[in-house]
C-alpha cells in the first residue's frame, strides 16, 4: 500500500507552520507516495505555495469552502491507496507515516488515528488546563486508549483512511466542521467524528484503530491557552455534537461522550482535588475547569439541539 499525505491550508499567516509541517512529512522514514497541499479559496497563497514547492502537488479547494471541502478535494486529488491527513500547524514525528500504514495490516481496518501531543506557545502547559480536555486544542486526551486499540472515531488532524472507502461513503460533510466563517467565530469541529460513525454504520465490521506510535506535535497558540478559548471551544463542541447526532443518531453520536462524562471526568475532578490537597494548587483549577468544560459542552449541545428542532419545525 502507498499513502498520499494531505495538508489543508487557508492563510498566509501560518506560512511558517505550513513550512514546518511540509518539512516533517519530507523527513519521514517511510516517504509518502505524494504530498498534496489543498488551499482553501486563497489564490495568493495557492500561487505562493506552487512557487515554493514545485515537487509538491498544490491544488485549490474545488468543494465548499472549509475544512471538509478541503479534505474532499484532497481525497479526489490523491492516487494512493491510503489518504493521511496532517494539520497545517502540526509537526509529524519521523515514524508517523510508517506507524499509520502499519495499522492497516490489521483485518477490517479502514481508518487509523495517531497520538497528538500539544506544543504550547508559552513553552509550558497552563497549570489549570485538565488533560481530560486536551481535545479542545486538537490533541489526544486522558481517557483515550494508551495502546493500540479500536476506537469509535479518530481525530482529523492526525488520521489516515483507505481512499476508496472515503469516496464510497460520500466523503466529509460540510456544515459540521470549520469553515472560514467558523474560524472567525465559533471554533466548531466534529467533521471527522460524523464521518467515522457514518462510515461504520454504512460498512458494518469496519474498524477505526488508534495507533499511539503515529505521533505528531500540534501547536497551541497563546490565544488557545486561555480559559476564554477553552470555554468557547467546549460550547462549540456541544453545538457540533448536536449536528452530529442529527446525522448519525444519538446512540452512536454520543456513545464515547457518555463514557467520558460519566467516568473519566469525575475521576479527573477528584484527582485534581486530591492534588490540591497535596500542595499542587493547580489541581483545584483543573478540577474547576473540568466542571466548567462539561457544563459548557452540555449547554452547547442543548442549545444546538433546540435550534435544530426549531429549524425542522
Amino acid at each position: 500500500m502507498n499513502t498520499s499525505v494531505v495538508i489543508c491550508v487557508y492563510t498566509e499567516d501560518r506560512w511558517e507552520d505550513i513550512r514546518q509541517a511540509v518539512e516533517s512529512v519530507e523527513r519521514q522514514t517511510r516517504r509518502p507516495y505524494e504530498l498534496i497541499l489543498v488551499v482553501d479559496h486563497n489564490p495568493d497563497l495557492h500561487l505562493k505555495l506552487k512557487r515554493e514547492y514545485p515537487d509538491v502537488i498544490v491544488v485549490e479547494n474545488t468543494h465548499e469552502q472549509g475544512l471538509s471541502g478541503g479534505k474532499n478535494t484532497g481525497v479526489a486529488t490523491a492516487t494512493g491507496d491510503i489518504v493521511a491527513f496532517l494539520d497545517d500547524d502540526a509537526v509529524a514525528d519521523a515514524g508517523w507515516l510508517e506507524a499509520l500504514e502499519e495499522g492497516f495490516q490489521d483485518p477490517g481496518v479502514v481508518g487509523v488515528g495517531g497520538r497528538t501531543e500539544p506544543i504550547w506557545a508559552s513553552q509550558r502547559r497552563p497549570g489549570w488546563f485538565p488533560y481530560e480536555f486536551d481535545w479542545t486544542v486538537g490533541c489526544s486526551y486522558r481517557g483515550m486508549p494508551e495502546v493500540r486499540a479500536p476506537i469509535r472515531n479518530v481525530m482529523g488532524g492526525n488520521a489516515a483512511f483507505l481512499r476508496e472507502v472515503v469516496s464510497e461513503v460520500g466523503g466529509f460533510h460540510s456544515g459540521i466542521g470549520r469553515s472560514v466563517q467558523g474560524r472567525k467565530s465559533r471554533p466548531l469541529g466534529c467533521e471527522e467524528t460524523e464521518f467515522c460513525i457514518r462510515l461504520s454504520q454504512r460498512k458494518p465490521g469496519s474498524v477505526m484503530l488508534f495507533e499511539p506510535q503515529a505521533l505528531i506535535g500540534h501547536k497551541v497558540s497563546r490565544q488557545r491557552e486561555t480559559f476564554g478559548y477553552f470555554r468557547s471551544r467546549c460550547y462549540a463542541e456541544g453545538l457540533s455534537k448536536a449536528l452530529v447526532t442529527q446525522e448519525v443518531g444519538t446512540q452512536d453520536g454520543l456513545s464515547s461522550e457518555r463514557a467520558h462524562a460519566l467516568k473519566t471526568l469525575p475521576l479527573g475532578a477528584l484527582r485534581g482535588l486530591g492534588e490540591a490537597v497535596r500542595g499542587d494548587l493547580g489541581g483545584l483549577g483543573r478540577a474547576g475547569a473540568i466542571v466548567v468544560g462539561l457544563g459548557w459542552t452540555a449547554w452547547g449541545y442543548l442549545v444546538g439541539s433546540v435550534r435544530l428542532k426549531v429549524v425542522r419545525s
